[in-house]
Parts: structure tokens; C-alpha cells; sequence
């Protein structure tokens, strides 16, 4: 497996509150406002529930290894997204808090204070271990009041579940209690991946590329990573379904996408613009699975990193009315 380089995203979970209410996982089929899967697709009978009323995520704490269903609703007035952060063995959020705390302090004024060089500089006094941490998959943004559904398949050991995405302060998500610890036990869930209407390769080399033209109605959409790498934003590219209005812009949203803009991943999201889940960021060679109910418009496919489009990593597609 390929490990990630120092990367900005755990530096957002500093100081943050720690949710432990548990939700009893569901065993029947799932339903989603935005998201919801087609009908013939056979579901798990352990769908693990996240709910984010505020700035939290409700969920249980423990959860079986292996594939793993998870229904995330956003109940809240901001758009959010869930990452699950493997730690290196032995570490946990109290590390990070000691080791990593005063490093974001200094590298995160320097950037809001418009010297972005000099906060990335100060960020390679990061501890060795933080290039350890293994981003392992996870949502991708999701809209106000809809719903996420995401397979990813996780290994044994302790996770943290957060979104940094930004307050109209600049203030991250993350810091406002959205960063949960997860154990992720030996004891193998027994689920099989879902069977995917459309494959998407990801690939930072190459752009995004899919298997057939994408039709109205329920899909359940693969995403293999083919590759990966960390961009100028020290992000790696993940995918994120978006429906654009007819007043939407596309250059609003290419640059919302980097959070290394003082104004990118601030809420409100651009005009004309829904995000509708995804898959967040995986090491290369993994697949996971979302789950969308497409009606006709035009959407788009982008990853969180700079210059998407010259990179391959914005594709629109239209989905008409047959």
C-alpha cells in the first residue's frame, strides 16, 4: 500500500470535539433523498449510519473490517463530507495533539495571513510519524439535507472519521467537532463489494475516465484508483459528484476545489451547485463504490485539487430526458 506524504488534511483535526453516541446499525434497505440506489442492487444487512446534525458525526464507534456500507445523511445547513484517517499503530488523537498542535498553530496563521510559502515551509517541522497516516476512503461532499452512500473496504486499527471543509469564517469543520475516533476491529465484516452499473478510473496521470455513457435513473458507480499522488495543495485526488444549474459557474467551482485558496472549501458552495457524494481519497490500487439516483441535467465529476481541469480531474456530462 501506497502510504501518503505529509498531507494538510489531519492538520484540521487539531483540538477538535470527540462524539461518541452510537446508532444501532440498520438491517433494512436503505433509502436516500439524492442518493438512492437502484433497485435491483441486493444491500448489506450491516449498513453502518452516520448522521451530522450540526457539526458532528453520530455513529458507532466500533465497526468489523473488510467492506463496509456506509449511509452518511447530512441533516445539517452545510455541506460536509466524511474521510477516514488510518493512524500509524500505537498513535491516536492525543499524538496529534502534542506532536502536530503547535506546527498547524504556526503553519496555518502564516496562510491566513497571506504568506501561504512560509506556512507550508513551517509545516515540514511536522512529527515522522504523520506521514504514516493512510487516507483510507470515505464520502465525498455531500449537499445540505441529502444523503451519502459509500462502500469502502477498511483494514483493522484506529481511524479518525472527519471534514474540513470551511465555516464562511475560514474556520474548519474539524474544529468545530467533526473528527471522531473509529476502531476498526480484527473481526471481518463477510461483505462483498456491490456490483457497479459504471467503473470510473481515477488517476491522477490520466484524468477521470468511465466504461459507457451514464443514463437517467439509480446507479452504483466503481471508482479505481489507478494512481496516486499528492498535488500542489499536498491533497491527493479523490472524486466528487456534482449537479450543476444552469447558473453555475465552472470556474467558481475549479477554484472552490482547492482549500489552499483563502476562500476554496468555505460554505456557502458556489452558486448553481450540488454536491452530490462520491469517494474520497484512497491509496492507489483501491476501488470503492457510491451510489447516485440521476435525474436529467448536467453533472460533473472533480477531484479536491488545484487546476482540476487541466489535469483531467473535471469531466461534465449531460444526463437527458429518454
Amino acid at each position: 500500500m501506497k502510504k501518503r506524504n505529509p498531507s494538510i488534511v489531519l492538520l484540521f483535526m487539531l483540538f477538535s470535539a470527540f462524539f461518541s453516541c452510537k446508532n444501532d446499525k440498520k438491517t433494512e434497505p436503505i433509502e436516500g433523498s439524492e442518493n438512492e440506489v437502484v433497485e435491483t442492487v441486493t444491500y448489506p444487512t450491516n449498513v453502518i449510519d452516520i448522521v451530522t446534525r450540526s457539526m458532528e458525526f453520530q455513529s458507532v464507534d466500533t465497526i468489523p473490517s473488510g467492506w463496509n456500507t456506509f449511509k452518511y445523511q447530512n441533516l445539517s445547513h452545510e455541506t460536509h463530507f466524511f474521510l477516514l484517517d488510518k493512524y500509524p499503530e500505537g498513535k491516536t488523537v492525543k499524538n496529534t495533539l502534542t506532536d502536530v498542535a503547535p506546527v498547524f498553530e504556526e503553519g496555518m496563521d502564516l496562510i491566513n495571513a497571506g504568506k501561504p510559502e512560509e506556512g507550508f515551509a513551517a509545516f515540514g517541522k511536522l512529527p515522522a510519524w504523520f506521514g504514516e497516516i493512510v487516507f483510507s476512503g470515505g464520502s465525498g461532499l455531500i449537499a445540505p439535507k441529502h444523503t451519502a452512500i459509500t462502500t469502502v473496504k477498511l483494514d483493522p486499527g484506529y481511524y479518525i472519521m472527519e471534514c474540513y471543509v470551511k465555516m464562511p469564517n475560514g474556520k474548519f469543520h474539524t474544529l468545530m467537532g467533526m473528527a471522531k475516533p473509529i476502531i476498526v476491529l480484527n473481526e471481518d465484516s463477510g461483505n462483498t463489494p456491490p456490483e457497479a452499473t459504471i467503473n470510473i478510473t481515477l488517476s491522477g496521470e490520466e484524468g477521470i475516465s468511465y466504461d459507457k455513457g451514464i443514463t437517467k435513473g439509480k446507479h452504483i458507480f466503481s471508482v479505481f484508483v489507478k494512481d496516486q499522488k499528492p498535488h500542489e495543495n499536498f491533497i491527493w485526488h479523490d472524486l466528487n459528484l456534482v449537479k450543476l444549474d444552469a447558473n453555475a459557474s465552472e470556474d467558481a467551482l475549479l477554484a472552490w476545489m482547492d482549500w489552499s485558496d483563502p476562500k476554496g472549501l468555505v460554505t456557502p458552495v458556489p452558486q448553481g451547485v450540488t454536491f452530490l457524494g462520491g469517494v474520497n481519497d484512497m491509496p492507489a490500487g483501491k476501488t470503492g463504490y457510491f451510489y447516485a439516483d440521476l435525474q436529467p441535467g448536467t453533472y460533473a465529476f472533480i477531484s479536491e485539487v488545484p487546476k482540476a481541469k487541466e489535469k483531467g480531474l473535471f469531466k461534465v456530462f449531460e444526463v437527458i430526458d429518454e
